[in-house]
């Protein structure tokens, strides 16, 4: 097969979406099929290396974020006509779904990734929740017409689309609605492992947690903050290290007063991630609208109980034995806190590093290697030309990209 994966909000430090997509990307690769990436940037171009071909759009920064998103949705539709793919994978609910319409037209597959929910992610933007619900159920009826398979990460992620009766998909192709499939992402258990520890068992009394995220409110990073300053209230001997950059990082600092929080640039070294995460006691990730949960499944690789809201899909990630869930509330999460640490080390950190093991990475690319399969009809898509394709860094960019 040719998968095609395009998404917006891909960026450098762009987290989660971004690790998915090239974890799923890397599979791809490994188990014998073609992929192809289509990510904006800041200028048109293409490469080509062993984890395959990259389009890079130019496009802007969505406004106030370190986000760049393709607004000239056509020029995806042009490049897909000449790289041909045999399915398209979209990590996008906004331009990039025009590559489900070019599948359908092609008679290619197309897959929707959800990484979030449109109600609980535009809820701090929006008031007007009556008119939230039914915007959101229009947008996903839409979706679900769109795309032959809709895949979500988690029970929490599939409510918005089984609210608008999702069904199994059947008939007419061009009207039966998209099938949905609960893929769980995965994490890779060899960077992130109990063995970056560099720090054996606390003796001086004082607990090490961590939060590694963007700091920016629709991640919730408020949470750890205000869990750390009711910890500090009650006197708890703690120091929460943070790390990550983002627009809110000033207030967070403010936030934070008194309380023994120290603020770290963001890592983009994965192995140095998860030694840092490996060497607390306990992680906070607490957003109560993820609908998975990277950040907690990397915590929980390295042997760290993770503590998180009580819902949201970070739940579903979380046993008694490997972490707490509470409520999305400063005094509870606090007292969660508590608790964990209050079990036996050995034995919570052996649960954490359990529960993680449940995700391997080639876990989920098989099952997405199955979707795409399922969609694909491979009989009626011409295969690449033996040629080179007709656009390459030396010829005009803007127009082999379909600038008009």
């Amino acid at each position: 097969m040719r998968i095609a994966q395009l998404a917006n909000f891909y960026a450098p430090t762009s987290g989660g979406l971004r690790t998915a997509v090239d974890a799923l990307g890397r599979g791809y690769v490994g188990a014998g099929h073609e992929r192809l990436l289509l990510v904006p940037g800041p200028r048109d171009s293409w490469h080509e290396d062993e984890h395959g071909l990259t389009v890079t759009f130019r496009a802007p920064y969505l406004p106030g974020t370190h986000y760049r998103v393709v607004v000239e949705p056509w020029r995806i539709n042009d490049v897909l006509d000449r790289l041909r793919p045999t399915s398209v994978e979209v990590s996008d609910k906004a331009t990039m779904v025009t590559a489900a319409r070019w599948a359908r037209r092609r008679r290619a597959g197309s897959v929707l990734l959800s990484h979030e929910r449109l109600d609980t992610h535009l809820a701090p933007r929006i008031r007007w929740q009556a008119g939230l619900v039914t915007g959101s159920n229009a947008v996903n009826r839409y979706l679900l017409r769109t795309f032959d398979t809709v895949v979500v990460t988690s029970g929490f992620a599939a409510e918005e689309f089984t609210r608008v009766g999702a069904g199994a998909g059947s008939g007419d192709r061009a009207k039966a609605p998209a099938r949905v499939r609960r893929i769980p992402l995965g994490v890779d258990l060899a960077t992130f492992h109990p063995d970056r520890r560099r720090r054996g068992p606390s003796g001086d009394g004082v607990a090490r947690l961590v939060h590694a995220g963007r700091l920016s409110y629709e991640k919730r990073p408020d949470l750890a903050i205000a869990t750390a300053v009711e910890l500090h209230r009650q006197g708890f001997a703690f120091q929460l290290d943070v790390y990550g950059d983002g627009p809110d990082r000033d207030a967070l600092v403010r936030l934070a007063g008194e309380a023994p929080v120290v603020f770290h640039p963001y890592v983009a070294d994965r192995h140095e991630l998860a030694a840092r995460l490996a060497n607390a006691d306990a992680a906070l990730s607490l957003c109560p609208d993820e609908t998975f949960g990277l950040a907690i499944l990397e915590a929980l690789a390295c042997g760290t109980p993770v503590v998180t809201a009580n819902r949201g899909g970070g739940r579903e990630l979380i046993t008694l034995a490997s972490g707490a869930c509470a409520e999305p509330e400063p005094s509870a999460l606090a007292t969660a806190v508590r608790a964990v640490l209050s079990r036996p080390e050995a034995a919570r950190r052996l649960a954490a590093r359990e529960r993680a093991e449940r995700y391997p990475w080639g876990s989920t690319v098989a099952a997405m290697l199955a979707v795409h399969a399922s969609v694909s009809d491979e009989a009626t898509v011409l295969t690449r030309p033996a040629a080179p394709l007709p656009w390459h860094p030396g010829v005009g960019s803007r127009a082999d990209l379909g600038g008009r």
